[in-house]
C-alpha cells in the first residue's frame, strides 16, 4: 500500500509543537488579562507599569537618543556593552536589533533577568552585522535578534537579507559559542491602516512577503542550529496584518504590542531554553 503523505522530521514536529503552545499560552495569558480588567472595571493607562524586579542595564534614554547621529548611538551601546562586560553581569540577556528592540519598555521586560538593550532606530540587517563586536566580551545567557523590516523599507532584496542573517547567526555562534541564539520573525505591519511617516514604502513591502521571508529564516535558523521564535502569528489579524490594538502607527508597537512579545519571550525562555540550559 502507498501514501503521498510525507513524514513530518522530527526536528520540524518538536518546532511546531512549540510553536503552537507558545501561540496557545500567549493568547490564554491575553484572553486572561482582558477578561480581568473587564471584570474589575481597569482602564488600560498609558503610565507605565513596573512588572520586572530585575536590574535593568543600560536603560534607553530615548528622547537624547533621537537627536544623536548613527555613531554617537553605536558609541553609546558600546559604552553600555563594556559596563555590562566589565561587571561580568549575571544572568545576562540582550536584545539586538532595530527600533522595536530599542523601544521595548524595560519594565515590560522578563523578569529573573538582567537586560542590555543592543537597539538602535532604523537599523538594518547589514548594520547589525557590522557592530556586532561591541558585545564581544560579555557573556550572555541568550541573544534575542530582531532585524529585517527596514531592510524592506529600504528595498533590499530578499537574498541580501538572508546573507546578512547567515553571518550575524555564524558570528554570534562563533563569537558566543556557549551562548543561546535566538532568531525572532520579522513581524507584520498594519497595511493600509498605517499611519507611521513612511507609509508609502511601508506599503510597497507586502505582508505575504515577510511571511515568505519568515519561513526562509527558519529553515536558515534549524540548518544552523540555532533557535527561532515565531512572532508572526501572534501579532496578525484575519487579514494577516498587524492588529490595530498591537501598534501606534502600523510599524511600531503599542504598550499592547509589547506585552504580547514579553509574554511570548516569558513562555518561550521557559518552554525551549531553560529546558534546555
Amino acid at each position: 500500500m502507498t501514501t503521498s503523505a510525507k513524514t513530518l522530521p522530527i526536528w520540524a514536529f518538536f518546532s511546531l509543537l512549540t510553536n503552537c503552545i507558545l501561540m496557545l499560552a500567549v493568547i490564554l495569558l491575553i484572553w486572561q488579562q482582558q477578561k480581568l480588567a473587564t471584570f474589575f472595571g481597569i482602564v488600560t493607562s498609558p503610565e507605565p507599569i513596573n512588572l520586572n524586579n530585575s536590574t535593568q542595564i543600560a536603560t534607553p534614554d530615548l528622547g537624547r537618543r533621537h537627536q544623536l547621529t548613527y555613531q554617537e548611538w553605536v558609541d553609546i551601546l558600546k559604552q553600555e556593552a563594556k559596563v555590562a562586560a566589565d561587571q561580568q553581569t549575571p544572568h545576562l540577556s540582550i536584545l539586538a536589533g532595530d527600533s522595536l528592540s530599542l523601544w521595548f519598555p524595560p519594565e515590560l521586560l522578563p523578569e529573573g533577568k538582567n537586560w542590555l538593550n543592543q537597539g538602535i532606530s532604523g537599523e538594518t540587517s547589514n548594520g547589525l552585522l557590522n557592530r556586532l563586536k561591541i558585545f564581544d566580551r560579555s557573556k550572555p545567557e541568550v541573544i534575542f535578534v530582531m532585524i529585517g523590516i527596514n531592510d524592506l523599507i529600504r528595498g533590499v532584496n530578499n537574498e541580501e537579507i538572508l546573507d546578512n542573517q547567515r553571518q550575524i547567526i555564524n558570528y554570534l555562534r562563533k563569537t558566543h559559542p556557549t551562548t543561546q541564539i535566538v532568531v525572532q520573525s520579522i513581524l507584520p505591519h498594519g497595511a493600509e491602516e498605517a499611519t507611521w511617516k513612511g507609509r508609502d514604502k511601508l506599503l510597497a513591502v507586502a505582508n505575504s512577503r515577510i511571511q515568505g521571508l519568515n519561513q526562509q529564516l527558519q529553515s536558515i535558523s534549524t540548518k544552523k542550529g540555532v533557535k527561532y521564535l515565531d512572532l508572526y502569528p501572534l501579532f496578525t489579524n484575519k487579514q494577516g496584518n498587524l492588529r490595530r490594538e498591537f501598534t501606534t502607527d502600523g510599524l511600531h508597537l503599542s504598550p499592547e504590542g509589547y506585552i504580547v512579545w514579553r509574554s511570548a519571550l516569558q513562555i518561550y525562555s521557559e518552554i525551549e531554553l531553560k529546558s534546555q540550559r
